[in-house]
This record gives structure tokens, C-alpha cells and sequence, in this order.
């Protein structure tokens, strides 16, 4: 069992997004916020075909996976993610979580997923209506509600995305994440909306003290 997962009203997670990290110190990095208090690591994979942009695949997981015992959030922005479901699980990823615009058979990946035993997560981007992904509440542990576009940092917040936070609060008794523009500021409206999973990358990357940026956030 997870962490926070008897008390998710009280308890709020920080998960930093190391796609804001430095990539030449990335073991260094992730052991920094580990010491700095953070609860999970947010790995944003992405392909450059169901985003912009291109990141890291299952052995830069593995490798980093080797410096710290914390709990790896995989979000996968790829094209038809079940293709790779093992060899995420297999590097060490926790939690798994796909984009329901990418694949045809969400029922399928969630399948796939649980089969290898991690939890499952499931993405809407911001122009994807929140009741796509109702009949999978129950099938699901964690529900990621983005507040950007996805495929880069160091965009700002779409306040209007907080709208589907509270529709999960009322509706789903899971994780409910919210990845973009998260900051000390932002941080305060998604918790009253309902999120209790924050990932932020800028606002604790980007800062000189990780402790104190991730206890701003947290409130």
C-alpha cells in the first residue's frame, strides 16, 4: 500500500518532475529531493510523436532506479502506449501512467499494467473532457489531470483544467494529479479543488533550496 493512500485528504504528495532536472547529474538530483522531502519521483517519458519533444526511455529509469528507493511515477506521453508497458514495469517503474488519447483500448493497457503488477494511472490532456475516463474510475488508482499541453516545461497554469479536479473529487477516491504550471501560488487552488498528488518541476529544479521549495508547495 502506498503512502497517503488511508488518508488522501490530509495527506499531499510532492512528486518533482525530473524533466526539469539536470540530466547530467540526474542520480544527484533525484537523491537531492529525496533528501529534500519529496514523496515521489515524476519520470515524463514522451516520443515525439503524441508530443513535441523526446525524452527518456526504460534504461535511463533503470539506471537511476539503482540511487533511490522512492516510488517512480512513469507518465508515459507516447503513442500507443501498451507496446511498452513491460519494459517500463521492468525498469522499475511504480506507478504507470498512460494518456487516454493514445491508444485505442484503454481497458486493454490497464489490463497490461496490472498484469505486471504496478498502479495504474490514467492522463487527460486539457482539451479532453473529464467524463471520457468515468467508466474507468474504478479500474484505475490515479487519475492525472493535466494543466498544460504536454511535451514541455515552464508553462503556465490552466486554471480552467481545475474544473475536472473537482469533478474527481466528488466522483473518484483515488490519486488525482495535476501536472503543469504547479508552483507555491497554483498550489494552494489545486489543493482546495481536490489534488492531492502535485508534480512540479520548475518551482523546485529551478530553485537553490529543494527543501524549502517543496515545503512551499505543500503547504
Amino acid at each position: 500500500m502506498l503512502e497517503g493512500e488511508n488518508n488522501m485528504d490530509k495527506k499531499i504528495i510532492i512528486a518533482p518532475s525530473i524533466l526539469s532536472a539536470d540530466f547530467g547529474r540526474l542520480a544527484e538530483e533525484i537523491k537531492a529531493v529525496e533528501l529534500a522531502g519529496a514523496d515521489w519521483v515524476h519520470v515524463d517519458v514522451m516520443d515525439g510523436i503524441f508530443v513535441p519533444n523526446i525524452t527518456i526511455g526504460p534504461g535511463v529509469i533503470k539506471s537511476v532506479k539503482k540511487v533511490s528507493d522512492m516510488f517512480f511515477d512513469v507518465h508515459l506521453m507516447i503513442d500507443r502506449p501498451e507496446r511498452y508497458i513491460d519494459e517500463f514495469a521492468s525498469a522499475g517503474s511504480d506507478m504507470i501512467t498512460f494518456h487516454i488519447e493514445a491508444c485505442a483500448s484503454p481497458e486493454d493497457v490497464i489490463k497490461k499494467i496490472r498484469q505486471a503488477e504496478k498502479k495504474v494511472g490514467i492522463s487527460v490532456k486539457p482539451g479532453t473532457e473529464i467524463s471520457l475516463v468515468e467508466k474507468l474510475l474504478d479500474k484505475v488508482d490515479m487519475v492525472l489531470v493535466m494543466t498544460v499541453e504536454p511535451g514541455f516545461g515552464g508553462q503556465s497554469f490552466m486554471r480552467g483544467m481545475l474544473d475536472k479536479v473537482r469533478y474527481l473529487k466528488e466522483n473518484f477516491d483515488g490519486y488525482i494529479q495535476v501536472d503543469g504550471g504547479v508552483n507555491k501560488d497554483t498550489a494552494r487552488e489545486i489543493i482546495k479543488a481536490g489534488g492531492n498528488v502535485l508534480v512540479a518541476g520548475t518551482a523546485i529544479f529551478g530553485q537553490k533550496d529543494y527543501s524549502g521549495a517543496i515545503k512551499e508547495i505543500r503547504g
